[in-house]
Parts: structure tokens; sequence; C-alpha cells
């Protein structure tokens, strides 16, 4: 052994053993087995053992529990990781006019959708997919996110990121779409607005002013979605907006298929495993007659240029049933512009145009009704006994009352009138009588004008099928006193009594008025659709026409105002119309509505005379007189019209 190896013994020695005692027989003892000997006793031996025992049952148990008690379902899950329910969607109801011509179809739609729930879960490879997605459709990626945290709650359903997508579009984007998770090209359909044919000929390029009958169809809205959720709507579906395709919804929407299918991990089709067919909307076949809503549009549109107008309302009705055969609104819209979602650039144009062609003045518009009350007024008159056939006024020009001055429109009056003469000739001075009195005489009183009026559908909504109806506006002295802080002037009275003032009247009211006059004495409730086509069974359910009130004024005295409006067009204001081929009845108005601005132009009526079967009201804004505005429309409708019933 060498010096260098026996150094290194020695110093391995001596750290490597204890010494316990310092002289005598030295015992080495390790410092590991003093160690263990003295720190792990059985206590801590049993102890760690039950630990282990602890753990190991419950695992077990929970790995039973896992399998048998739960197993049912996850084993569920996780077919639901494999399987999907896809809805099959149905086809839309499609909507005809009263002669069976189309006005909507549905043709072919593609959209690129995604899932929520099949995107990376990675945000890094998240944003990877956004990237390309916005790429692929040219939007902003801004745009995408938005639209994930919008519908971040429907995660399982297929949301519309980019909706009319050209089929070589969907086609591409597919194929490149192929590899990312979540996204897919969504086939479906989209609503078409026709313009209406007869035996195959096309009426006109278009006819927009049904747009505000139709309405139109377009894609749900977070909150219209977070309503109709629970009835089975998704976020990629369409719902009706406005018109009939919002009031009838529930008709024409139909009912979802389902399939079962199997899907590989981007969330893609790979097999159908089970399926059920979609039930198809409804059809409508509405009252609306296409080629009377024509031809009162380019008349109404020939008068608005000849007069140099933008706004004006045509309605027609059949007073035996409440049928709206034509309901036009002027200016108004393109419906397919809406249709599949409409652009911001097209929707401000429409939204920022001061005539708001959006708005449908048929049936919302509030407008002071001028003298087309007058039959209602004077058939109150009459039914109250304030007055007879016979009763009569004479017409100087107006009436005094203190400092004030009522006038006749006609400079020193009519002279001697009686109801009859006061409707041809719309004589405010007889009405200003039986509204308000005058000297010993006494009127009706406003309490009763607006009992009357109120029994003529006047003040609430005509119940027409079609949302955003107006209910008009019926003043009374209790609200004068509470809106105004004034009381009630006998002012107030005669100006309503000639339908000025405060009373604003819808003119789908005025035409429901006129229809009650015209029928005898039945207020009915105005609709559009006429009946209902199952195309499963092709069983048709017709709308029964809905009496709002009948017998509300007798026959013989409806009869008195009926001879008024008669005398209207062979006598009084409205003579024009007495060289037409069928015997008219109406009555002209002129409305103030502000003191530096034209009159409104009224004028209602209905035809032939002696067994009525349409009630023609026109209204021309700031038209001026409406026996010079408005009268010539309806001359030249009621002309076509007489041929082309004759036609049918």
């Amino acid at each position: 052994m060498t010096s260098l190896e026996r150094r290194h013994a020695v110093k391995w020695v001596e750290e490597s053993l204890v010494f316990e005692a310092p002289i005598g027989r030295q015992v080495a003892t390790p410092h590991s087995s003093a160690h263990i000997g003295s720190s792990f006793s059985k206590r801590t031996y049993w102890f760690s053992l039950a630990c282990l025992w602890f753990f190991f049952i419950f695992f077990l148990g929970r790995i039973m529990y896992l399998q048998i008690v739960q197993g049912q379902e996850f084993r569920a899950i996780a077919e639901g990781n494999r399987e999907r329910i896809v809805p099959i969607l149905a086809e839309r109801g499609r909507i005809f006019d009263r002669m069976n011509r189309p006005l909507t179809n549905n043709v072919p739609n593609f959209s690129l959708a995604l899932i929520p729930q099949n995107l990376p879960r990675n945000q890094a490879e998240k944003e990877k997919l956004v990237k390309r997605l916005a790429g692929l459709i040219q939007r902003d990626e801004n745009t995408i996110w938005q639209i994930l945290e919008e519908y971040g709650a429907y995660s399982f359903e297929s949301i519309i990121v980019e909706g009319n997508i050209p089929y070589e579009t969907a086609l591409l984007t597919e194929i490149e779409a192929a590899d990312l998770p979540g996204i897919s090209i969504e086939r479906g359909s989209k609503r078409q607005y026709l313009a209406p044919t007869l035996l195959g000929i096309v009426l006109a390029t278009t006819t927009e002013s049904l747009a505000h009958i139709v309405g139109y169809e377009g894609k749900l809205s977070r909150t219209e979605l977070d309503t109709f959720y629970a009835d089975g709507y998704l976020p990629s579906d369409s719902i009706g907006k406005s018109g009939i395709e919002k009031s009838y919804e529930s008709y024409l929407r139909g009912a979802y298929g389902k399939k079962r299918v199997e899907v590989n991990a981007y969330g893609r089709e790979q097999q159908v495993l089970a399926e059920t067919p979609p039930t198809p909307g409804y059809h409508l076949m509405l009252a609306i007659d296409a080629a009377v809503q024509q031809q009162l549009e380019e008349l109404l549109r020939a008068s608005l240029a000849a007069n140099q107008k933008e706004r004006a309302v045509a309605i027609a009705l059949d007073p035996r049933s409440g049928e709206v055969v034509a309901l036009v609104s002027l200016p108004t819209f393109n419906n397919n512009d809406f249709s599949g979602g409409i652009t911001q650039e097209k929707y401000t144009k429409y939204v920022e145009n001061p005539d708001q062609p959006l708005f449908n003045r048929a049936i919302s518009g509030m407008y002071p009704s001028g003298s087309t009350v007058k039959p209602a007024i004077a058939a109150a008159a009459l039914q109250s006994g304030v007055i007879t056939a016979k009763s009569s006024f004479l017409s100087t020009g107006g009436l005094s009352v203190g400092i004030w001055f009522f006038p006749d429109w006609l400079a020193g009056g009519h002279g001697t009138t009686n109801v009859v003469k006061a409707l041809a000739e719309s004589v405010n001075t007889f009405f200003y009588y039986i509204g308000g009195g005058y000297h010993s005489f006494q009127g009706l009183g406003v309490v009763r004008i607006v009992q009357f009026l109120e029994q003529f559908g006047f003040g609430s909504h005509t119940g027409i099928d079609m949302p955003g109806e107006n209910a008009g506006f019926l003043p009374t002295e209790a609200w004068k006193q509470k809106t105004k802080n004034e009381p009630w002037y006998i002012g107030d009275t005669y100006n309503l009594s000639i339908g000025q003032g405060d009373f604003l009247a819808t003119p789908l009211q005025i035409a429901n008025m006129t229809a009650a006059v015209a029928n005898g004495g039945t207020l009915y409730q105005p609709h559009i659709v006429r009946s209902i086509l199952n195309p499963m069974t092709n069983a048709i359910t017709p709308v029964t026409p809905t009496i709002i009130r009948d017998g509300f004024i007798d026959p013989d005295h409806i009869e008195i105002i009926q001879l008024g409006m008669r005398q209207c067009v062979t006598s009084g204001s409205c003579r024009r119309l007495n060289t037409l081929p069928i015997a008219v009845a109406g009555k002209t108005g002129t409305a103030q509505w502000h003191s530096e601005r034209p009159t409104h132009a009224w004028f209602t009526s209905f035809a032939p005379y002696n067994d009525p079967e349409l009630v023609l009201t026109i209204l021309i804004e700031e038209g001026g007189e409406g026996s010079r505005a408005a009268v010539p429309v309806a001359e030249d409708f009621y002309r076509w019209w007489t041929n082309y019933k004759n036609s049918l």
C-alpha cells in the first residue's frame, strides 16, 4: 500500500465511524441505523398503512361509481361527442293574392356558419382560425370576434357569419375551410318577393307597394333569439319582421325536422344515422288583388308626380266582408333589399329619407279626417234624434260665437240645408249646428259625438291582421284639461264635428267607417288573409269575417247617409264621377293640419251604389282640396275597375 493510499484509507475510516467511548474497546455504529430506529415507530407505520387503504378504497369506489352508477350517462356524453342532432329546415309557406298569383318564392341560399363548441380550445389556434376565416370571406377579424362574443351562450348552435354567399363562392369556401374545425357552409333558402303575373304576363316590373302588406323576413336579432329560442328558433334562423310575414309567422314557418348524424373530430357530418322529415309551412291566400293594387299604385304615383307631392294612401275594401282588396302606401320600399339581410348603406338610405318609405301610412298614419268623417256625425245626429231627415238650417257662410267666426268653405253659404244636401255639398254650418248646437238649438255635444265615433271604430284599433296599426285619437274634455290645462270650448266641438282640431284618424279607419255605411251598418274587422292552405293535405281553411259591431245605427238612417253621399256625385263636390259607367257614392275632405302647409286631400267612396262591392278611400298628403287632388284618382280607378271586373 502506498503512502497516498494509506492516507485515504485513514481519512475514510475516521469519517465513516463513530467512536462511542474515548478509551477501551471501540464499536462502530452507522448514523443511519440509529436515526431510523428512533423515528419510524409502530404508530406511524399503522397510520401510513391506514392512509394507503383509505385512498385505495376511495379510488376503487369512485371507479365503480363512474363505471356502474353513471356509466350510462357518460356513455351518452361520449356518444354525443361522436353524434349530433342536426335540424332540417322546413320550407317556408308561400304567399298568393286572391287570384292565386304568387307573391313570394323560396330560392336556395348558402351561408358560412360556425359552431363555437367545435372551435379550437387553445386561444392561439382559435386566433389563427379566425384570421384565416376573415381572409376567406373578406371580413374584419373584429366582426367575427364580436359574433362569437354575442352568441357565446349558444355554443352548440350554428352561428351565421356571412349570408347570401353565391354558389361558386360557397363551393370554394367549403373546400378552403375543409381543415378548419367548426366551420361549415349551411344550405338553406332565402325569401324572394315577386312581381305578380296574370296569365303568365308580368303585371308590372315591380309592385313595390305590396312590400308594406307582405312585409319581409330577416335574420333573428340577439333579442329575438333570446325570446324565441325556447320555441325552437336557432341563431341561423330567419323570422318575419313586418307585414303578413310577421303576423302569420307561426303559420308560415312550418316545423323543423331532425337528423342524427355521426361527426368527425372537426364536427363535420360523416353519415346519417336517423332522420325525421320537416313539415312545410302553410300557404297564405290573401284578399289582396295584385292587379287592383298595381293599378292604384300607378294612379297614385301619376297624381303625386303631377302635383309634385311624395306621400299618399289608397285603400280598397270589400264592405261585405272586411276583406282588404288593395292597400297602397307611398313612398314604399323594395322588400327584397331586406331578404337575407340588408346592407348598412341601403338601410341608412331608407331611414334617413324624410318621406319615411318604411312607414305604412295606411294603417299607422294619423291625420285630421276633414269632412270624410261627416257621414258618421250625421248618422249620430239622426240616431240620437237631434235631427230628422227633414231638419234644415240656413247656411250664410258660417257661425259667429263671440269674437270667433267658424266659416263655411263657400263664401256666402249654401242656403237652406238638410242632412242630404249637407253631405253632398259638405256644408260646415249644418255640422256646427248638429255637433255643438247654436243659440236655442241643442246639438250632440262632445260626449255623444265621441261615443258615436267610437261605435264607428275611431279611437281604437280595427284589428287588421298586420302589425303596426295605430288607433287614431279622440279628444275629450278631460284630456284637454289635463294635457293643455284648458277648458273645452264650443269651438272645439265645432272643429270635432267637421273632422278638425285634435281629432286624428287613420286612412283604414275612414275606409272601415265608409264600409259600414255602404253595407247598411255593420262594422267588420278588416283582414288581409283570405284563407290558409295546408300543403300536406291541400285542406283550405277560410278566414271567417269578424263583425266588430252592428245594429248601432238604424237602417233607415243609413239610407239617408247613403243618399247624401250619392248626391255628392250627382250634384255635389265630387260630381265629376257622375260620368262613370257605374253609380258611385262618395265624400270629399280637405283637412287642415298646419298653418303654413297645404291641406291634406281626402276622398272616400263606395260602388256600385245600389249593391256595394268596393269601398275606395284616398288620401294625398298636402294635396290641397280633396275634390281636386283625390277625386280624379278615384275617377280613373273606377273606370278601370269596371272593365277589370267585367273581364274576370
